[in-house]
């Protein structure tokens, strides 16, 4: 049996199994924290990287935005093999590692601002799950940055082919935390309950919908109908926060905070654009203390990689 993560050390995740991590997860009853972070831009501490940043502040997931796995590399890494950059990281963080992947729709691509430009290694192929399976990604989740133009059909029908191919060993989750360039999935029309059993019965074990108070029309309300959807199908939730309000003032991120809370949902995630890259540190360490207090919060961020 598997320990709840609040009570997890590096050891115990480096020998996690995905279902493992999925039970871990549903035993934190709603106390889980996932930071996005970006590699490819300059880190905030300079020569740590940002993933090694967002764990020392609490967070007890990391999930990497705009990694390449067909040329893998993290600004502020230690030099290493490419074949080696997710283990290297893991173990310099001592934490679960997730990527995204994009199921971008044919011609929906839109020209954006340069940062999101897409790459071979983010497209959400089979050929790249694998890749992502070999480098010891922990889980995928399929969802969009930017004007990139992700649709949720398109990602239903990655998951199917996700399922079959790296389902055995990998965490699949799924889902939109903007309209992502499909301006007819925008607002309220982002994700419904039918979108969440089409993910689910596709092969997502964890859904990923808009924290209320993010995108227009997101209540808490309607949020927890999405979560409460998953739960009847026995799948756990992200509420995230992908609006650039992960760089919003610390009472902002507190009252996010508990709106997700209320929603029931089982992760909570703080994307990467403080500034650009990761979310502002003390609104990491403010989201941990406003889910699971100090005691939790101080825990997670002392204790050694070493154990």
């Amino acid at each position: 049996m598997s320990k709840r993560i609040l009570d997890c050390y590096a050891s115990d995740f480096a020998h996690f199994t995905k279902k493992d991590l999925l039970e871990s997860i549903r035993k934190s009853e709603g106390r889980v924290l996932a930071c996005e972070t970006i590699g490819t831009v300059q880190p905030m501490l300079g020569n740590v990287t940002n993933a090694e940043f967002v764990s020392a502040m609490g967070a007890d997931i990391v999930l990497l935005n705009m990694f390449d796995v067909q040329k893998p590399a993290i600004r502020g890494l230690p030099e290493t093999e490419p074949e080696n950059v997710v283990r290297l990281l893991k173990k310099l963080t001592g934490r679960p590692v997730g990527i995204n992947l994009e199921p971008v729709e044919e011609g929906e691509e839109e020209e954006t601002d340069p940062l999101w430009k897409m790459s071979d290694g983010r497209r959400a192929t089979v050929e790249n799950a694998l890749r992502a399976k070999e480098l010891g990604v922990d889980f995928i989740l399929l969802t969009g940055n930017p004007g990139m133009g992700v649709s949720n059909p398109a990602i239903v029908r990655t998951l199917r082919q996700f399922r079959e191919a790296v389902g055995d060993s990998i965490v699949l989750a799924a889902g939109k935390m903007h309209a992502a360039g499909i301006l007819s999935e925008a607002a309220e029309n982002i994700m419904t309950e039918q979108d969440v059993a089409d993910f689910v019965q596709a092969g997502a074990e964890i859904v990923l919908l808009p924290a209320p108070g993010t995108v227009p029309g997101i209540t808490v309300e309607y949020a927890r109908s999405l979560v409460s959807c998953a739960h009847r199908l026995s799948a756990l939730t992200i509420t995230a926060i992908g609006t650039s309000q992960e760089g919003a003032d610390t009472d902002t991120i507190k009252r996010l905070a508990l709106m997700c809370k209320m929603t029931g949902t089982d992760i909570h995630h703080l994307g990467d654009a403080g500034y650009a890259g990761m979310s502002l540190p003390e609104n990491i360490m403010a989201y941990s203390v406003a889910i699971r207090g100090i005691r939790h919060t101080y825990h997670r961020m002392a204790a050694s990689v070493e154990r």
